[in-house]
């Protein structure tokens, strides 16, 4: 069993290192530690806090590991010299330095041998804070000891977040466990753009067949769903109201996003501005009214008279208006898409946009289901809509808060944004076009953040990545999005590969703003113990795991030192048998 110093398990002691990477000797054997783990040195007053990130194996002469093992040295001999002439070290991470119970970014190293421990449960709240306070949410807990680690709610909803993991591992199952912390703690309003309907009702899991908890269900007066479309259900199931849009509320820049799924071309613009130039807010309802193809005799009075174009036809209008009457037609036939949106109405009986924002505002939070109206396109188009509508609504609350003169309320209610697949609002080629864009560079400002949830994030811009504050991520395979998951974190090439070894299931890696230090966890399960502990206040006990099982212990056959060791060569002793031995 490895050393213990106050109920924490001594594993080594400083060998050599930098401020990036420290080399430590283990005293215990390499397999009862992980990457990953959690470790603390100690330095007289100073502690060190960091990861383990990678393991080396030595041997103070490399002839000595030729043939060692196999059968040639009698066991009792064999156990006599391995201590001796093998080492097994690890490399620390150092991240933050822990003085008088306060956290501090690294600055210095420690000295040589200073012992290393695996970090306590005091350790964890030191740097993870107190899961009693409220501020801090418990998104799982540490692999090694069962420890819980915590993200600063406070902090998250601050700046834009993103969930990202391969699909399989459960990230609609950690983002439901968030939302609900931020519903029960009342941190922020909450907008779920929720393209598969997962979040707001009871669904049904669909690997393992089990009862997956809707937000609506625990949360029933906090929570409104609300389905696209006139008389839409929700799998069988009414929601709170439905949501229908204006045409006045759809800009041509709406329809410019929409360039590629409908295919438009490069006249599209051209013809876009010359109908607002023309009609105004009223662009969509005027241009859907024209008829393609349609026309009358130039001369009704004359039998074989010549046809033009109908008054009422697109090309008709195109000619007053000096557009190219093919494109015009071309734009008009591709919108029909549009047009037709069973969501989309001159007048519907009730502005559902300025519905939904009087929810929010109110500190309502809303699940925007988007039932059998789930294509790309709906799910862009409706999107849109409502963000840039809310970023208006925002802008102009922050802005008075803001004056001195006019200011009578306080300042707008913080607002998280959640957005399913966000590479297909946020990719290169539409972040700059797009409401979402602008929210996760501008809107902090505004009390407005986003949080993203994609199995692809290399498919993101990297201009919005660099905004994301806060990161939670579950296995990712792929290089590219391993590479954009880390864009911009210190120390990210040791926290490339830990990221690659997770587990497919119930594991992640917690990164940035919202976290004082990178940090991989056994993520909670979202069950009903999830629900007791959140909404019965029944307590995650330190060293047990979030499903209530018992700690891993770790594996402690390997033999420590009860001293330190500063010799690297093997003993005189150990010489001559290695000598008899033919080494």
């Amino acid at each position: 069993m490895s050393m213990q110093n106050n109920g924490i398990r001594l594993i080594g002691h400083v060998t050599s290192g930098t401020i990036d990477r420290i080399s430590v000797r283990l005293h215990v054997s390499p397999k009862s530690v992980r990457e990953g783990t959690f470790l603390k040195i100690k330095d007289g007053e100073d502690e060190y806090l960091g990861l383990l990130t990678d393991f080396e194996l030595n041997a103070t002469n490399p002839k000595y590991t030729e043939g060692f093992g196999l059968g040639q040295t009698p066991d009792h001999i064999a156990k006599l010299i391995k201590g001796q002439i093998f080492s097994s070290n690890i490399i620390f991470h150092p991240s933050l330095s822990l003085y008088g119970n306060k956290v501090y970014p690294i600055r210095n190293i420690p000295e040589h041998l200073a012992p290393v421990y695996i970090a306590s449960a005091e350790d964890i709240r030191a740097v993870f804070g107190d899961p009693s306070d409220p501020a801090n949410f418990v998104i799982g807990t540490t692999r090694e000891d069962k420890h819980p680690v915590c993200l600063n709610l406070d902090k998250l909803v601050q700046r834009s977040s993103g969930v990202f993991g391969a699909s399989g591992t459960g990230k609609s199952f950690t983002v439901r466990m968030i939302l609900a912390g931020l519903i029960h703690y009342d941190q922020a309003s909450i907008l779920v753009l929720d393209m598969h309907n997962e979040y707001g009702l009871d669904d049904i899991a669909s690997d393992t067949g089990e009862r997956v908890t809707g937000l609506k269900t625990k949360f029933p007066a906090k929570v409104r769903v609300v389905s696209v479309g006139a008389g839409t259900t929700i799998r069988g199931n009414t929601p709170d109201f439905n949501l229908e849009i204006p045409s006045s509320d759809i800009t041509t820049g709406d329809i410019e996003l929409l360039t590629e799924e409908l295919g438009l071309k490069e006249t599209t613009s051209t013809t876009l501005a010359a109908l607002y130039t023309e009609f105004g807010q009223s662009w969509f309802k005027a241009f859907r009214m024209m008829k393609v193809g349609a026309v009358i005799p130039e001369d009704p009075t004359k039998p074989n008279s010549r046809m033009i174009p109908a008054p009422d036809s697109v090309a008709a209008w195109a000619n007053k208006a000096g557009v190219n009457s093919i494109a015009a037609e071309g734009l008009h036939s591709k919108m029909e898409r549009v047009f037709h949106r069973p969501y989309v109405n001159h007048k519907p009986a009730v502005n559902g946009i300025s519905e939904v924002i009087k929810m929010l505002e109110d500190g309502k939070h809303v699940v925007l289901s988007f039932g059998d109206n789930d294509s790309d396109l709906d799910y862009m188009l409706v999107s849109n809509i409502l963000t840039r509508r809310i970023r208006q609504a925002w802008e102009c609350k922050t802005n008075a808060y803001r004056n001195k003169s006019t200011n009578k309320t306080g300042a707008p209610r913080p607002l998280t944004i959640v957005v399913e697949e966000a590479h297909k609002l946020l990719c290169p080629a539409l972040a700059n076009q797009t409401t979402f864009g602008t929210i996760a560079r501008e809107m902090r400002k505004y009390f407005v953040t986003l949080m993203i949830i994609d199995q692809r994030p290399s498919q993101i811009s990297s201009e919005v990545l660099s905004q994301i504050g806060t990161r939670v991520s579950s296995w990712l395979g792929d290089d590219d999005d391993i590479q954009s998951t880390l864009a911009g974190l210190p120390g990210k090439e040791a926290l490339r590969g830990m990221l690659s070894r997770l587990r497919p299931k119930e594991e992640a890696l917690l990164m940035g703003w919202g976290v004082s230090m990178s940090m991989p966890v056994k993520t909670r399960r979202y069950d009903s113990r999830f629900w007791k502990e959140l909404l019965g206040n029944i307590p995650i006990t330190s060293g047990m795991s979030a499903t209530g099982s018992t700690p891993i212990s770790p594996d402690t056959s390997g033999t420590p030192s009860q001293e330190v060791d500063n010799t690297d060569e093997p003993k005189p002793s150990t010489d001559k048998l290695l000598k008899g031995l033919g080494w």
